[in-house]
């Protein structure tokens, strides 16, 4: 498993995550299998988010449950979470006393004394960022969260909390795959006339401005065709993108979702892979492909037959 120290923090990371959003109904069996799996993959990196599950904190409730790590366990993973989505309304809420409510719950659910990343959950369109920047100072000198980053964000969002915010954004996590890529498909069919993959969505250029800033890219739905739609590997719809992939497993000895965790993990922006699956073989196979060594080539010919545009 490659690993990188996440920039301005002390945390060795891996280039792939466990995403835990799908364990509510599990048993604690089902869940120390599916950590024991990772951990054993190189993966001691697990995401949270207050919202996940069938009550609000509900996976890390059911993770700590299942786990009841020891102090020396705890302290040999990394922990993240995110806050801000409300689902039975206001929907969206970056407000201090969320903020502050939302962490204090996850510790409680989670079992634990901080939380090492927490990320600002979908933009707040209502966001006043002088409340995120006194929430995150109170967490942060309290102890309660060691690193702060967003998820979904904009360049332009970025900047805002940045200019009130004193803590770095380490982290953003985006929607990637080979197939739902417009964060990287923007820049290589730039001013390309007619052409709406060469359009600019959401002020342009994220990929490039988190490199620029030294904020991680954490890649979620890695493996779904679009915005849930279902997943691309297997699927007829994507029948060369398949061959292609399904050639590659072979010539590299992989099962074929190691090549789509590899597609993202080979780009140098140094991203992580979010996985969202329950299945130990997957997850497995997923993280075979922390390392493989994709050729410029290669990643073009996936790129192209998911059908983006390669000039």
């Amino acid at each position: 498993m490659k690993t990188f120290t996440l920039p301005n923090t002390e945390i060795v990371a891996p280039n792939v995550v466990l995403g835990l959003m799908r364990i509510p109904d599990k048993t604690d069996d089902e869940v120390r299998e599916l950590v024991h799996t990772a951990r054993d993959a190189g993966i001691d990196f697990f995401d949270h988010a207050d919202v996940y599950g069938n009550d609000l904190h509900g996976c890390e409730r059911r993770f700590a449950e299942a786990m009841k790590l020891s102090a020396s366990e705890r302290d040999a993973i990394t922990i993240q979470t995110k806050a801000g989505i409300v689902r039975e309304g206001p929907y969206f809420d970056f407000s201090y006393e969320h903020i502050i409510e939302s962490v204090n719950g996850s510790l409680e659910a989670l079992q634990t004394d901080r939380i090492d990343i927490l990320l600002l959950h979908r933009p707040d369109a209502l966001v006043e960022p002088e409340e995120v920047a006194r929430a995150f100072d109170e967490l942060e000198s309290a102890g309660k969260v060691k690193a702060f980053g967003v998820s979904n964000h904009t360049p332009r969002q970025i900047d805002l909390l940045k200019r009130y915010v004193r803590q770095p954004i380490v982290a953003n996590q985006l929607q990637l795959s080979i197939t739902h890529a417009p964060i990287v498909t923007q820049g290589v069919a730039a001013n390309m006339l007619g052409e709406q993959q060469s359009v600019t969505l959401d002020g342009g250029g994220i990929v490039d401005y988190c490199r620029l800033n030294d904020i991680t890219i954490q890649a979620w739905s890695p493996f779904q065709a679009g915005f849930f739609t279902g997943v691309f590997l297997g699927s007829p719809e994507y029948a060369e993108l398949n061959a292609a992939i399904d050639r590659l497993a072979a010539q590299y000895d992989v099962p074929p979702i190691a090549i789509a965790t590899a597609w993202i993990t080979r780009h140098p922006a140094q991203m992580q892979v979010v996985l969202g699956t329950t299945s130990p073989e997957r997850v497995t196979g997923a993280a075979l492909g922390s390392e493989i060594p994709l050729t410029r080539a290669e990643w073009y010919e996936l790129f192209r037959a998911a059908g983006h545009i390669v000039p």
